[in-house]
C-alpha cells in the first residue's frame, strides 16, 4: 500500500511539474515579439502615456534587450536614447545584443547602452528629458521601491517627463498613493498612477495568470 502511495505521489509531482513548465513556456510565448505580442502592447502603452516632445535625451532604466529603448528611438527620430541595465546572468541579454538590435532597426547611431545599477545611476542630476522603465524594479531584491523610483527621477531634468511601469504589488511598493502625494509635494506635476492590467492584459485576472498582477504606471512631469 505504501509503495503504491509513493508511486502515486511521484506521478502527481511529475504531472504538476510538466503543467508548470508548459505554463511558463506559454507565458514566454505571449511576451515574445512575433509570438503573443504582449510585450509589444506593453511598450506601445508606455510610450503612449509619455508626454514627450522627442527633443533631447531619453533614458530607459533596465533596458534588457533594448526593445523599448529602440522603439522610443524610432518613435522620436530626433531623440538620443540611453539604455542602462545590469544584465544579470539569469537573462540572455547584453550590451552587445542591445547594440546589435539597435543597428538592425536603423537607430544604432542614436542609441547608447551601458552597464549600470538602478540603485545608483551613474549620471548627474537632471541629465535626461524623459525617463522610462518597464517591469524592472520588482526584480531588484532588497531595495526600497520608492527609493528606486526617486533615483530614476533624480536624473530627470526639471520639466522632463516620466513613465515608470512595473508590477507594483503592495507588499513590495506599500502605499503608492502616499508616494504620488509625496512627489506632488516635491513639486512634480500631473503625477498619477495608471492601472495597466486591463489596458495590456484585458483584466486583472489575466495579469495574475501572466504573473504580473498589480501592473501600474507612474507618470508625470518633474
Amino acid at each position: 500500500m505504501e509503495k503504491n502511495s509513493g508511486k502515486l505521489l511521484i506521478v502527481i509531482a511529475t504531472v504538476a511539474l510538466a503543467a508548470l513548465l508548459l505554463w511558463m513556456a506559454w507565458i514566454r510565448k505571449q511576451y515574445a515579439f512575433g509570438g503573443g505580442g504582449m510585450m509589444d502592447r506593453v511598450h506601445q502603452t508606455i510610450l503612449s502615456y509619455l508626454e514627450y516632445d522627442g527633443k533631447g535625451k531619453l533614458l530607459e532604466v533596465g533596458c534588457g534587450s533594448g526593445a523599448l529603448a529602440i522603439r522610443a528611438a524610432k518613435t522620436w527620430p530626433e531623440a538620443k536614447v540611453t539604455g542602462v541595465d545590469y544584465w544579470g546572468s539569469m537573462y540572455n541579454y547584453s550590451k552587445e545584443l542591445c547594440e546589435k538590435n539597435a543597428r538592425l532597426e536603423g537607430v544604432g547611431s542614436r542609441c547608447v547602452f551601458q552597464r549600470g545599477d538602478a540603485n545608483k545611476l551613474e549620471f548627474p542630476d537632471e541629465t535626461f528629458d524623459a525617463v522610462v522603465s518597464n517591469y524592472v524594479y520588482h526584480n531588484i531584491t532588497g531595495s526600497d521601491k520608492h527609493e528606486l523610483l526617486l533615483e530614476s527621477l533624480r536624473v530627470l531634468k526639471k520639466g522632463g517627463v516620466f513613465a515608470l511601469h512595473d508590477s507594483m504589488k503592495p507588499r513590495m511598493y506599500t502605499d503608492m498613493k502616499d508616494f504620488v502625494q509625496k512627489l506632488k509635494d516635491m513639486g512634480y506635476q500631473d503625477v498619477r498612477l495608471v492601472s495597466t492590467s486591463e489596458l495590456i492584459f484585458g483584466s486583472e485576472k489575466r495579469a495574475v495568470l501572466m504573473m504580473l498582477e498589480n501592473s501600474k504606471m507612474l507618470i508625470g512631469r518633474k
